[in-house]
């Protein structure tokens, strides 16, 4: 068998492992989830506001609110700059 079916199959034995709560070598990443309606509210920013200065649509920041989406990748980065310096991210949209 060649070397990359080995790797593979190694692999598949630690994810199937981990999933039935065996010892395994699976590293597990996850992120904190972020409370966006706290981040929000810190800024003291309306709903309305609040995607007007950030660039959000008002649907997207209530389904993040109400926990039925969370946000990924920039939208995540951006959230995460808001809560801890606001000021910051206003002035870079507002040049």
């Amino acid at each position: 068998m060649s070397e990359a079916f080995t790797e593979i199959s190694a692999g598949l034995k630690d994810a199937t492992g981990h999933a039935k709560d065996e010892k395994s070598e699976v590293v597990e990443h996850t992120s904190e989830s972020l409370n966006v309606r706290a981040i929000r509210e810190k800024t003291g920013m309306s709903q309305q506001r609040f995607c007007a200065t950030f660039g959000l649509s008002l649907g997207t920041l209530r389904h993040r609110e109400q926990g039925l989406r969370s946000p990924r990748g920039a939208a995540r980065v951006l959230l995460k700059v808001v809560e801890n310096n606001p000021q910051a991210v206003i002035k870079a949209v507002s040049e």
